[in-house]
């Protein structure tokens, strides 16, 4: 029996070497189980430094052992010994692919929280500076995620030289490296002493700022949030407020995006009054941009940047871009701008709604792209908590039932937007008021000669029946499904039975055996086989019920 703990580690040893990824997979994913077969201490003495040798070339495998690696602390007996899980790690940190090399920085993450600050010192800061000085550029791209946790347990002339390490691979050849160190600037700087994040940090941003790269320069709009977070308000509008402006003027429209993007969280960062008065004209740039994604970006942040002004500045500066963004010539402009426009309604107040914004609402739900109106119809009632219910159904509503004879008809998501507008209509506003708005408009399309507005009425009236209670379902809207049963279409006549299906547990008793039954028992004897298929199961349902109660 001596030999028992011999051989799970062959078994993994014989796995690990084997020509076949899955084996080498599996046995890598059982690395815990065979690391409590072999016990702490062995674990540490062959298990570990077996895997620091193992060059599997496969990133499947080695991805699954930088995750594995990451929660191996107790393992190998706990947070004192927690160093002997750096090597492994450290290899990893430097292999081709990406996403191994991300698992890996946050294993090594993961593991550093949790050392204790002698260890740290003793291990982690050289690991982090070894990587930092590495020969290849991925070990210099991974040691930028690792600061963060190095810098707060480094004495003090440690923490001088890694400040002056991160400027320098803020410097370095490969953009990658910068790319890097842009991304992880913010979590870096949340670490550092504010004297140091005023002197170090900001010259190591302004650098990054002025990167010939676009792709650094994006991720250093990220940082601006971040470092003005971190920044007292004057610092930050002495120091951040300037590159955002700057950023919103840049050669490329993917770093002016990412401004658009970021904007409001700039915004929180710089405090209100810079926001009046240098971010608000920025703003008014984005969202005039001559490319369609950074305006895309802008327009569906409109309502959120309107909060953090006043509804004089809202009304005069960012209105006029509006009424442009509401006919630009790119329909994912007007759809971005049409999904939060609404909101814009409670800031605005009820006078600039009526007068400003109804009319920007008309020309967006009668756009000829169908996103857009849906966008505008699926928040009205955003509007409706501003102007009321008769205003609104004065101004949009007819606009709103136009749509429901929609020559686009033929999306069946337009379709079924349509149908589920008219139930939220009805929810929002009452059977009452729907029965005079709505209900007799839809209607009045079964009689349309093309099928698609018939199978529309249809499905509004199974999601309008519910909302509207007994009374009308059987007055009002069983009679127009029972006649669609005699529809020439078989698809009508199939999804009259779905319909009954789902009306009948509203209505009474007795409606269901003088009314539904019959009507399902002739189209169950239909030519067509889905008829017959929908309306039988139409019918089992109704017996089921019956039988139950």
């Amino acid at each position: 029996m001596a030999d028992e703990p011999l051989y799970p580690i062959a078994v993994l040893i014989d796995e690990l070497k084997n020509d076949d990824i899955q084996l080498r997979l599996n046995s890598i994913r059982r690395l815990s189980t065979i690391a409590r077969a072999l016990g702490e201490e062995r674990t540490r003495r062959e298990l570990i430094p077996f895997l620091s040798e193992n060059n599997d070339d496969d990133d499947e495998v080695l991805l699954a052992m930088a995750e594995e690696l990451g929660v191996f602390i107790p393992y190998v007996g706990g947070v004192e010994h927690a160093s002997v899980l750096l090597p492994p790690l450290e290899t990893l940190c430097t292999v081709e692919e990406t996403c191994v090399r991300d698992k890996a920085v946050e294993s090594l993450c993961r593991i550093g929280s949790q050392m204790r600050e002698n260890d740290l010192v003793e291990h982690f800061i050289p690991l982090v500076k070894r990587l930092a000085a590495g020969e290849w550029f991925t070990a210099r791209v991974s040691a930028c995620g690792l600061f963060h946790i190095a810098y707060p347990s480094a004495p003090e002339p440690s923490k001088a030289e890694l400040r002056s390490t991160y400027s320098q691979l803020c410097q370095d050849d490969m953009p990658m490296v910068r790319r890097s160190a842009a991304s992880n600037l913010g979590k870096f700087a949340a670490t550092v002493e504010y004297a140091h994040l005023k002197a170090d940090i900001m010259s190591i941003f302004d650098e990054l700022t002025q990167d010939d790269q676009d792709s650094v320069r994006l991720l250093a709009v990220e940082g601006c949030a971040a470092l003005g977070k971190l920044l007292e308000p004057q610092d930050c509008v002495a120091h951040i407020l300037p590159v955002i402006v700057n950023f919103s003027q840049d050669k490329s429209w993917r770093v002016r995006y990412m401004v658009a993007n970021q904007l409001y969280e700039l915004c929180e960062a710089v405090g209100p009054e810079p926001t009046r008065t240098e971010l608000v004209p920025a703003y008014v740039r984005l969202l005039r941009d001559n490319e369609a994604e950074v305006r895309i970006a802008a327009a569906g942040k409109v309502t959120k940047f309107c909060r953090i002004l006043s509804p004089d500045l809202a009304i005069q500066h960012i209105l006029p871009c509006v009424k442009e963004l509401s006919s630009d010539s790119s329909q994912h402009v007007r759809s971005a701008l049409a999904s939060v426009i609404m909101g814009m309604a409670p800031v605005l107040g009820k006078d600039a709604t009526i007068e400003q914004l109804l009319p920007i609402f008309l020309s967006l739900l009668k756009d000829e792209f169908p996103d857009v109106r849906l966008n505008i119809i699926s928040k009205l009632d955003q509007v409706n908590q501003v102007i009321g219910i008769d205003l609104l159904s004065q101004s949009l509503l007819p606009a709103i039932v136009e749509l429901a004879e929609d020559r686009h008809w033929r999306v069946h998501s337009i379709r079924e937007a349509a149908a589920n507008n008219l139930k939220r209509l009805a929810e929002e506003f009452g059977p009452e008021w729907a029965m005079q708005h709505i209900v007799p408009q839809v209607l009045d399309m079964i009689n349309n000669p093309h099928y698609l507005y018939r199978m529309t009425v249809l499905r509004a009236i199974s999601l309008l029946a519910p909302v509207m209670g007994a009374e009308i379902t059987c007055s009002k809207l069983l009679p127009v499904v029972i006649a669609a049963s005699k529809d020439r279409v078989p698809n009508i006549k199939f999804n009259v039975a779905k319909v009954l299906q789902a009306i009948f547990p509203i209505v009474d008793q007795s409606v269901v055996e003088k009314t539904i039954r019959p009507c399902l028992v002739e189209l169950s004897e239909d030519p067509d086989v889905d008829v017959r298929f929908f309306s039988n199961q139409a019918l089992k349902s109704i017996d089921n019920v019956m039988m139950s109660s």
